[in-house]
Parts: structure tokens; sequence; C-alpha cells
């Protein structure tokens, strides 16, 4: 019984065929040894002419030579072979058959000498199914515009078209294993699935890899593979076939939009300029070039706003960021932050002045100029095998930021428009962030230089206080914050502590903190002891928030400021150097750490109060004494907080490092910065130490006074004795009238006790207490007046004067510049 199996080529039923069926009879080694007459009809060739002949002999294509040898074996290690054969016909003419090999079997036959194999062949048009079969399909597969391969069970090549036999040709690949033709990673990827595929029967699908090309092993090309079992009629697997689609086109249009998004993610991720230059430059390489430069116009690094449109003339270009394929840019001649050195005919001159992008394709040595005119810039491209080169300019909002360079070598080809494009298309992106961060630099230096205009830029604190302070702004993307501090002096010698934090970051809290500092000063003159003088603070920040609030609805950026802006914290204290008694309130702000002389640190139980800006409820002032030496540290959160740990852990620190005796401000501050900031502070961080001083006897004298006429003479007395004691002889003549007018009046229009009290320091101060609430007014008395010029008189001889209320009743001050130099005008008094 015939089956489908092992039935001739052209199947039952088909007799006619199988007359005009050819059969020969082949040796061992593939010669001739049997020819029947329907072979030399099929073929033209006698018996005579082709026995003891090659059958390679016969066939059409030469190459074929090597697929006979691997047809044999496959016929050795199993039942035969079947398939389509080019063969030449006697006359010159090609015929494709269709080839049935079998194994003879002999009895008689011993060893290998004696194999024998029958060879059935038809032209491959006499078989049935329309024409459209196995053999009639081989012609068109092996010119199929994909790769196509077959292999047997040992996975060595069969059989492969055209598209694979040009990447590697035939005599290196028929009869070989994957891992004798195929690139090692490439072989083991291959085996794998095939022997998976062969295992299963399942087949694999769309396999994609990367190869060098083997006309250029420098270029990689991406291939698609897909791998398919082979199987007889009877169900063996019996080989594998597989097709390679090139996905070159398709795998670089991914690429390039994988950039794009690693771009959009990489880039920008900072407002820092030279960190957004140098992330464009990491994101170029290697995917899109060796080597690439970003330049940009010193006016951009400095924040400054460029000149529309392209850049011509010579303005400075600073490299702000490089990446190379060779680890450390050694072929970067140039470090970042210097500036760029370029001929007026080099591509980043002529990028710049036209706004384009320019390309050299293939870098010619020979008529690229601008290559030579620096020579080490031509040893560098020459060391490093350059060929290929883009300049983009970096455009942003119609102006020209500067210009970002990407150089190939041999590793990825030259530049071709696609490339161009995706490189203008990094650098567009990039140019927006780049912007973005100029404009930032540009608004955080205005904030800093506001900033530090604002702050004080020196702090005395007179014969009361040796003051020393630190001031670090934040590192933050938000930036600058609203902390500050002041030490100002006050009448009778006192000083007067300030800190205090705005609410917000960024040139609108540092316009908020100067007009919290210039309004703490107003109100620091008033003389108003610390609550009341928090409470005024606090009626003022209330009238912000509301102005900025009705602001917002007139214009839209007002808005976001009134919604960031909710108020401030303040601390704000007064020491008496003549009491050794300090008076403190604060609003929402952290309480001071007070250090004894001893080194014993305390931080003061204040009532904490509300934030300024709330109005909720009303401040509290507490009265301390300190010792002569003590230590007063006000501070901002920003220096505790800045360890990001909690508050608590902070205070500790800042406890240890004050406890140390005995050293000075400045190495006592340096210790406190080194134990709290770690690195730059994420929000602004204030100190400002002061160690108390006390006035002895010997700097202040005081008397009390009845409230009787007779007592101003006496009065005149004593302020002479004491000038003299002192040594102040050029003052006597210009305090007695000071001290006359001011008991005068006192007696006159306020009530007693009376005090009299001089102190001696960098001025003379002569105050007189009384207990009457009036305060004096000073003003222009007319000709015909008997009184009322006294107060003049005063604030021409004065250096200030002015009216210090107290519980008890009120004082009346004066300052003489201890030089004689009674300084003075009408407009020195205070309001």
């Amino acid at each position: 019984m015939m089956t489908s199996g092992n039935a001739p080529p052209g199947g039952a039923g088909q007799a006619v065929d199988i007359a005009r069926a050819a059969t020969a009879e082949l040796d061992a080694r593939g010669r001739v040894v049997a020819w029947t007459r329907a072979a030399e009809r099929l073929l033209g060739y006698p018996a005579a002419e082709i026995l003891d002949h090659p059958a390679a002999e016969l066939l059409a294509v030469p190459g074929d030579t090597a697929r006979v040898a691997a047809v044999a074996r496959w016929c050795r290690a199993g039942d035969g072979w079947g398939g389509s054969v080019a063969a030449r016909h006697r006359d010159g003419r090609e015929l494709q058959l269709a080839v049935q090999v079998t194994p003879v079997v002999d009895g008689a036959a011993e060893g290998a000498d004696r194999e024998r194999w029958s060879v059935l062949a038809l032209e491959e048009w006499r078989l049935p199914g329309s024409g459209v079969n196995q053999l009639m399909l081989e012609p068109f597969l092996a010119h199929a515009p994909v790769g196509l391969a077959v292999l047997d069970t040992d996975l060595r090549f069969v059989w492969v078209n055209d598209v694979l036999e040009r990447l590697i040709p035939l005599e290196r690949r028929l009869g070989r294993t994957v891992y004798e033709v195929l690139p090692e990673p490439e072989a083991e990827a291959f085996q794998e699935r095939m022997r998976g595929v062969l295992r299963t029967g399942s087949p694999v699908m769309d396999y994609e890899f990367r190869s060098p090309t083997y006309a250029d092993p420098a270029q990689e090309r991406a291939y698609s593979a897909s791998f398919f079992v082979l199987a007889d009629p009877q169900g063996h697997r019996v080989g594998i076939w597989y097709m390679v689609i090139d996905v070159t086109e398709r795998w670089r249009a991914q690429e390039r939009l994988a950039l794009l998004n690693d771009a959009s993610v990489r880039i920008g991720s900072t407002l820092d300029i030279t960190r957004t230059a140098q992330e464009l430059a990491e994101v170029a390489v290697p995917a899109l070039a060796d080597f690439a430069a970003v330049d940009l116009l010193d006016s951009v690094i400095r924040g400054e706003e460029p000149v529309p449109g392209p850049v011509g003339g010579t303005p400075t270009l600073r490299r702000s960021g490089q990446q190379s394929v060779h680890e450390g840019c050694p072929e970067a001649a140039l470090a970042v932050g210097e500036a760029v050195q370029r001929a007026p005919s080099s591509l980043i001159a002529r990028c710049l002045l036209t706004g384009e992008s320019l390309v050299e394709a293939a870098l010619d040595f020979d008529r690229s100029g601008w290559v030579t005119e620096i020579p080490e810039r031509a040893a560098i491209i020459r060391a490093f095998g350059y060929r290929s080169v883009t300049v983009a300019p970096i455009r942003a909002r119609g102006i020209t930021l500067g210009a970002a360079t990407f150089v190939r070598s041999r590793r990825l080809g030259p530049f071709v428009a696609d490339d161009v494009r995706l490189a203008e298309e990094l650098v567009a992106r990039a140019a927006v962030c780049v912007d973005n961060a100029r404009r930032y630099t540009r608004e955080r230096i205005a904030a800093r230089v506001m900033q530090r205009n604002l702050l004080p830029h020196e702090l005395t604190g007179g014969s009361a206080l040796e003051v020393a302070s630190w001031y670090f702004p934040a590192d933050a993307p938000s930036g600058v914050g609203g902390d500050w501090f002041d030490v100002i002096p006050l009448s009778g010698a006192r000083v007067a502590l300030v800190v205090g934090d705005v609410v917000g970051h960024g040139i609108h809290a540092a316009a908020t903190m100067g007009r919290l500092r210039t309004a703490v000063r107003t109100l620091a003159n008033l003389d108003l002891p610390p609550d009341e003088l928090l409470a005024r603070l606090d009626d003022l920040v209330i009238g912000l928030v509301e102005t900025r609030s009705a602001d917002a609805a007139v214009e839209a950026e007002n808005a976001s400021v009134a919604a960031t802006f909710t108020g401030a914290t303040c601390l704000y204290a007064v020491y008496d150097p003549v009491s050794r008694k300090c008076t403190m309130a604060r609003a929402g702000h952290l309480p001071p750490a007070v250090v004894g002389p001893d080194g014993a640190v305390d931080f003061p139980e204040l009532p904490a109060g509300p934030p300024l800006g709330l109005g909720a409820m009303p401040f509290e002032s507490v009265e301390l004494e300190l010792a002569e030496g003590s230590l007063i540290t006000l501070f901002t959160n920003g220096l505790i907080e800045a360890c990001d740990q909690d508050i608590g852990v902070g205070l500790s620190r800042l406890g240890n490092a004050l406890a140390a005796p005995g050293r000075t401000l400045k190495e006592t501050g340096g210790r406190v910065v080194e134990a709290l900031l770690a690195g730059p502070p994420s929000d602004d961080a204030a100190l400002l130490l002061a160690r108390t001083r006390a006035l002895g006897a010997h700097q202040v004298a005081s008397w009390d006074l009845a409230a009787d006429p007779a007592v101003v003479a006496g009065a005149r007395t004593l302020a002479d004795r004491q000038l003299t004691e002192w040594g102040m002889d050029d003052l006597v003549f210009t305090t007695e009238l000071i001290v006359s007018e001011l008991v005068t009046n006192a007696i006159r229009h306020a009530t007693g006790p009376l005090t009299l009290r001089l102190i001696r320091q960098d001025v003379l101060i002569c105050e007189v207490f009384d207990a009457s609430s009036t305060s004096p007014r000073l003003r222009h008395a007319r000709t015909t007046d008997e009184g009322g010029r006294g107060l003049f008189i005063v604030a021409q001889l004065t250096r200030r004067w002015g009216t210090r209320y107290t519980p008890d009743g009120k004082t009346i001050w004066t300052e003489q510049m201890v030089d004689g130099q009674a300084g003075g005008s009408p407009g020195g008094a205070m309001p």
C-alpha cells in the first residue's frame, strides 16, 4: 500500500506523470551508476555521457553543490529527501525538477561503498495542484525580500534564500551550525529559541535583535526573527525554518521616540543653568552622538536677558555642559565654565548668526577650513576619528541662548536628516528648560541682592552688648526666604534685638522682610515695649495681607502672592545695661537661648503669641535679669531644622554648642553652625549672638529731685560736678541749659517725684523722669510769646531727643556728642 509519505512526486493516480518520471541511481560518492531512458529524455544526456560522473554536474546553480552535500547528510540521517532542484538540460535550458531521493535496500551490499540512492525526478509543472505547490514556491522564496533559512535537527543550515546569502555566502553557511555561522551572542539566542521550537513545536514570533552589518562591522542594524518547526507527513519534526526581517527603520524610530521621552524626563530636573546644559549633553551621548558640547552665552549664565534674534559679533560663550563616550571627555579642549574660542568661519559662529542648524555629514579636512584654524582642535578631531558634526542653535521664546554641538565617529556613521531633526528636537526641549533656569537665576539673583541690601551690613550693640551675626540663604528651588535680624540702639543706652521669619520664599518674601524690618525700626524708635511693638507690627502685617488680597482680584500674579503669604514670626527683646534687665516678647517665633557666665544654657519660657498677621490674641512680655557676660542667642527655625530631625534634637544640639564657656562670639557662632548646618540649608537660617555688658557707677549718675522750682539751680550744679568728674568740661555749658530746661518743664507741667540721670558712653545721655504721661511738644514760638522756646533750644544743642513712656510715667531724654560737637537741628529730634 502506498502512502503520502512514501509516494513519489506527483501523487497516486498520476500514472502518466509517473511514466514520464526520470530515474537514476547514485553511489555513496554521488556518482551516477544507473541512468534510464526517461532520464535521457528529461535532461538530454545519453548514458555514455553521464555514467560515472558526479550528479552535481547536472545542477544549474553552481552553489547548489554545498546544498547537495547537506542533502546527502540529511538523507543518511533519515529516510531520504524530497524537494525542488534546478537542473541544466544538455542544450543549456534550465529545468526546475521535483526530486525524491530514497535509499536502495540491498541485502547483499556490505559497507559504505555499497551504499546506493534512487533518484526520481519529474518536471515541476507536471505536478498536480494548479501549479501551486512546494516545488514551485521555492524559486519565489529564494528571491523573497525577507531572509529565509532551513536547518536540520542538529541546527545545521540546509537552505537559505538570496537575502541571507548576500549577508553570508553559501559556502560559509550550508552544512554549518549556527555557532559556526553567526556571532556568538546572536548564535546563542538563536539556538535557545530554535531548541525550544523543536522541543515544543510552538513557533517563536518577532524576536528582535541587533547585529553589526557584515559589510561594515561598525554599523549596527536591527532585525526581527520568527522560528517555525518543519515536520514530515507523519508529524516527525525534521528541522527548523526561520524568517528574518530588517526592522532597522522601525527600531530607529522607536529609539528616537524613546530618546525624546527620556529627554523630557531627564532634562530640566533642576533650575540650575549649568546642570540643565549638562543634562542635554548626557541625553545625547551615546544615543545620538559620540561627543556633545553645550555652549551658552555668558549673559545667559548670569541670568541676563539676551538680545532677541540671531547673535552676531563676538559675544562670550562658555562651555556649560559636555559628555563623551570616552571616560573623562579627553577630546574636550575646554573645561566646564571656560570661554569658548571660535573662529568667524566656524560652525558655531555661523549657527549663531543664521539661527539655523548646520551639518557637515562628512568632515573634509582639506575643505573644512574651520577645522584646521585651531591646531589643537584639528589634532583632537583626527585622534578620535570624528567624521560628522551637527551644530544646532539653542533658542527659546525668540531669543538665542547658545549652541549645541554633536559629533560622530564611525561608531554611529554620518548624520542623516532624521538625526538632525532629532538633535533639533532635543535642543528645542532643552532650550525651554535653559530659559526657565535663566529666568529663575535672574529672579534669584534679584531676590538675593534685595535681601542682602535689606539686611543690616554692620551691627553694633554700643556699650550695652557685644554682637555677632550669621546668615545663610536657602539653597532651594523656591529661592531665598524672608529670615531677618537686627540690632537697634534705643534711648537710655538700651539696645533692641530682633529676629523674624516671613512665610514663603522668593523676591516677594524678601520685599516683605524689608518692609517689616523698616517697620520694626520705626516702632522701636517710639520706645514701645516689646508686647506693644508686636501688636502694632501685627496690625501692619494684617494690612499687607488685606492689600494683597484686594490686588489679587485685579492682577492674577498678585493672587498667587497673596495665597502664599500668610504672615510672619518675630521675637523682639530690649536689653537695659543699667538695670541688666532684658524684656522679651515673641509672635509665634522660637524662644531664645540664654547662656549664663558659667556656661549654663536656658531656654526661657516666653508666651508663644500668635504669628503676625492673624490678630488672634494679645502678646505678652517677660522680663529677665541677666548677669553681666550673659549670652543672648536669637535664631530662626532654618538653623535647628536643617539637620532634618525633630526640633527638640535641634535645640539640644544648639544648647550643647553654646555651653562651652570662655569662647569669643565668632568661635561660639562657628561652633553652632558646624553642629547644626551639615550643608546648605533648605530654608534660610539666621543666628544672632549678643553678650551683655553692664554700666557701673562710674558711667551712671542719678539724683532724686523735689517738684520745686528751687531745685533747678541745684540740678545744674549736680550735673556740672559730675561732668567735671568725668572730664567733660566742654559739655558743661550745654548740659546746664538742657538740665535746666528739662527739669523746669517737668516741675511746671508734670507731677513728682522727679529723677535726673546722666549716662556716659559714646554719647552723653541726660534723662529726666516724672510721673506724668503728658508728652512735650516741639513748636516754633511767636515773637510775642513769653515761653515755648525751651525744647527748640534743646533740639538745637543735642544730637537727638525724645520721650519714653514707663509704667509709672515718662522719661524725657537727650543725647550729646562726647566730643563737644552738639550736632543737632530740629530735624534730628524724635517725632
